[in-house]
């Protein structure tokens, strides 16, 4: 039942057209652009410097903003309270959905790792296990915000603030302006961020600086309290 649920899930969002334009057309648009085009500032290689951004891009896509959007709107056509009558316990519709937008991110991932082969980029297999755990984390975090926004406001404001909230991270958030080209009082706050966060995470695992183990606090710490938060006041309707 569970699988069941979590196949559902996962093709209800690659069927959805919006969802794929941001999850994966953004993501991939501006991974080839930030590679092939000056248009800020990045060391050399820049496939390099891009691939950090455009995957935390891309988990911050999926798991908070499609996740927001998309419980939004499930709660205003009433789906979850049909689904809460039916067979499924809580726990499961809950679990249906994580495994679900694990899948979207690892699908993400694969694809966008591929069009950086292409575009000369040369990872090594170390930090492709530390991406799989900061992966996991920084859906585990924007995963409990996007519920967290989803499941309490109407879905026409998660709509508008989903956006908004991706739009702001996205130029300000440490993603697209890295925080250490940030001055000093601001670059500590955008680190706390979990887009700085995973960013900074991605960026020092794949290439070659060792783990972010305040970058690992700082998501698992988002998720944790977003988590608890969120099961306290999420509506089904």
């Amino acid at each position: 039942m569970l699988l069941a649920h979590a196949r559902t899930e996962t093709k209800l969002t690659l069927r959805n057209g919006e969802q794929i334009l941001l999850t994966l057309l953004i993501p991939v648009a501006l991974l080839v652009g930030l590679t092939l085009i000056d248009i800020i500032s990045m060391p050399s290689p820049r496939v390099d410097s891009a691939v950090p951004r455009i995957f935390a891009l891309a988990v911050m896509s999926s798991a908070f903003t499609g996740q927001a959007i998309a419980l939004g709107f499930d709660r205003r056509y009433g789906v979850l309270k049909r689904l809460a009558a039916t067979a499924l316990p809580r726990w499961m519709l809950v679990g249906g959905r994580v495994l679900a937008g694990l899948t979207v991110v690892a699908i993400q991932l694969v694809v966008l790792g591929v069009i950086a082969l292409m575009l000369g980029w040369a990872p090594g297999i170390g930090g492709l296990l530390w991406t799989v755990l900061f992966a996991v984390l920084g859906a585990f975090a924007f995963g409990a915000l996007g519920v967290l926004l989803g499941g309490t406001l109407r879905a026409e404001l998660v709509l508008a603030l989903a956006n908004i909230i991706w739009f702001v991270l996205l130029l300000a958030g440490g993603i697209i302006v890295p925080a250490s080209s940030l001055p000093s009082g601001i670059a500590a706050v955008v680190q706390l961020l979990p887009s700085g966060a995973l960013t900074e995470g991605l960026n020092q695992a794949l290439n070659g600086a060792g783990p972010g183990w305040q970058s690992l606090a700082v998501l698992f710490a988002w998720g944790a309290v977003a988590s608890i938060v969120a099961g306290r006041t999420t509506r089904l309707t």
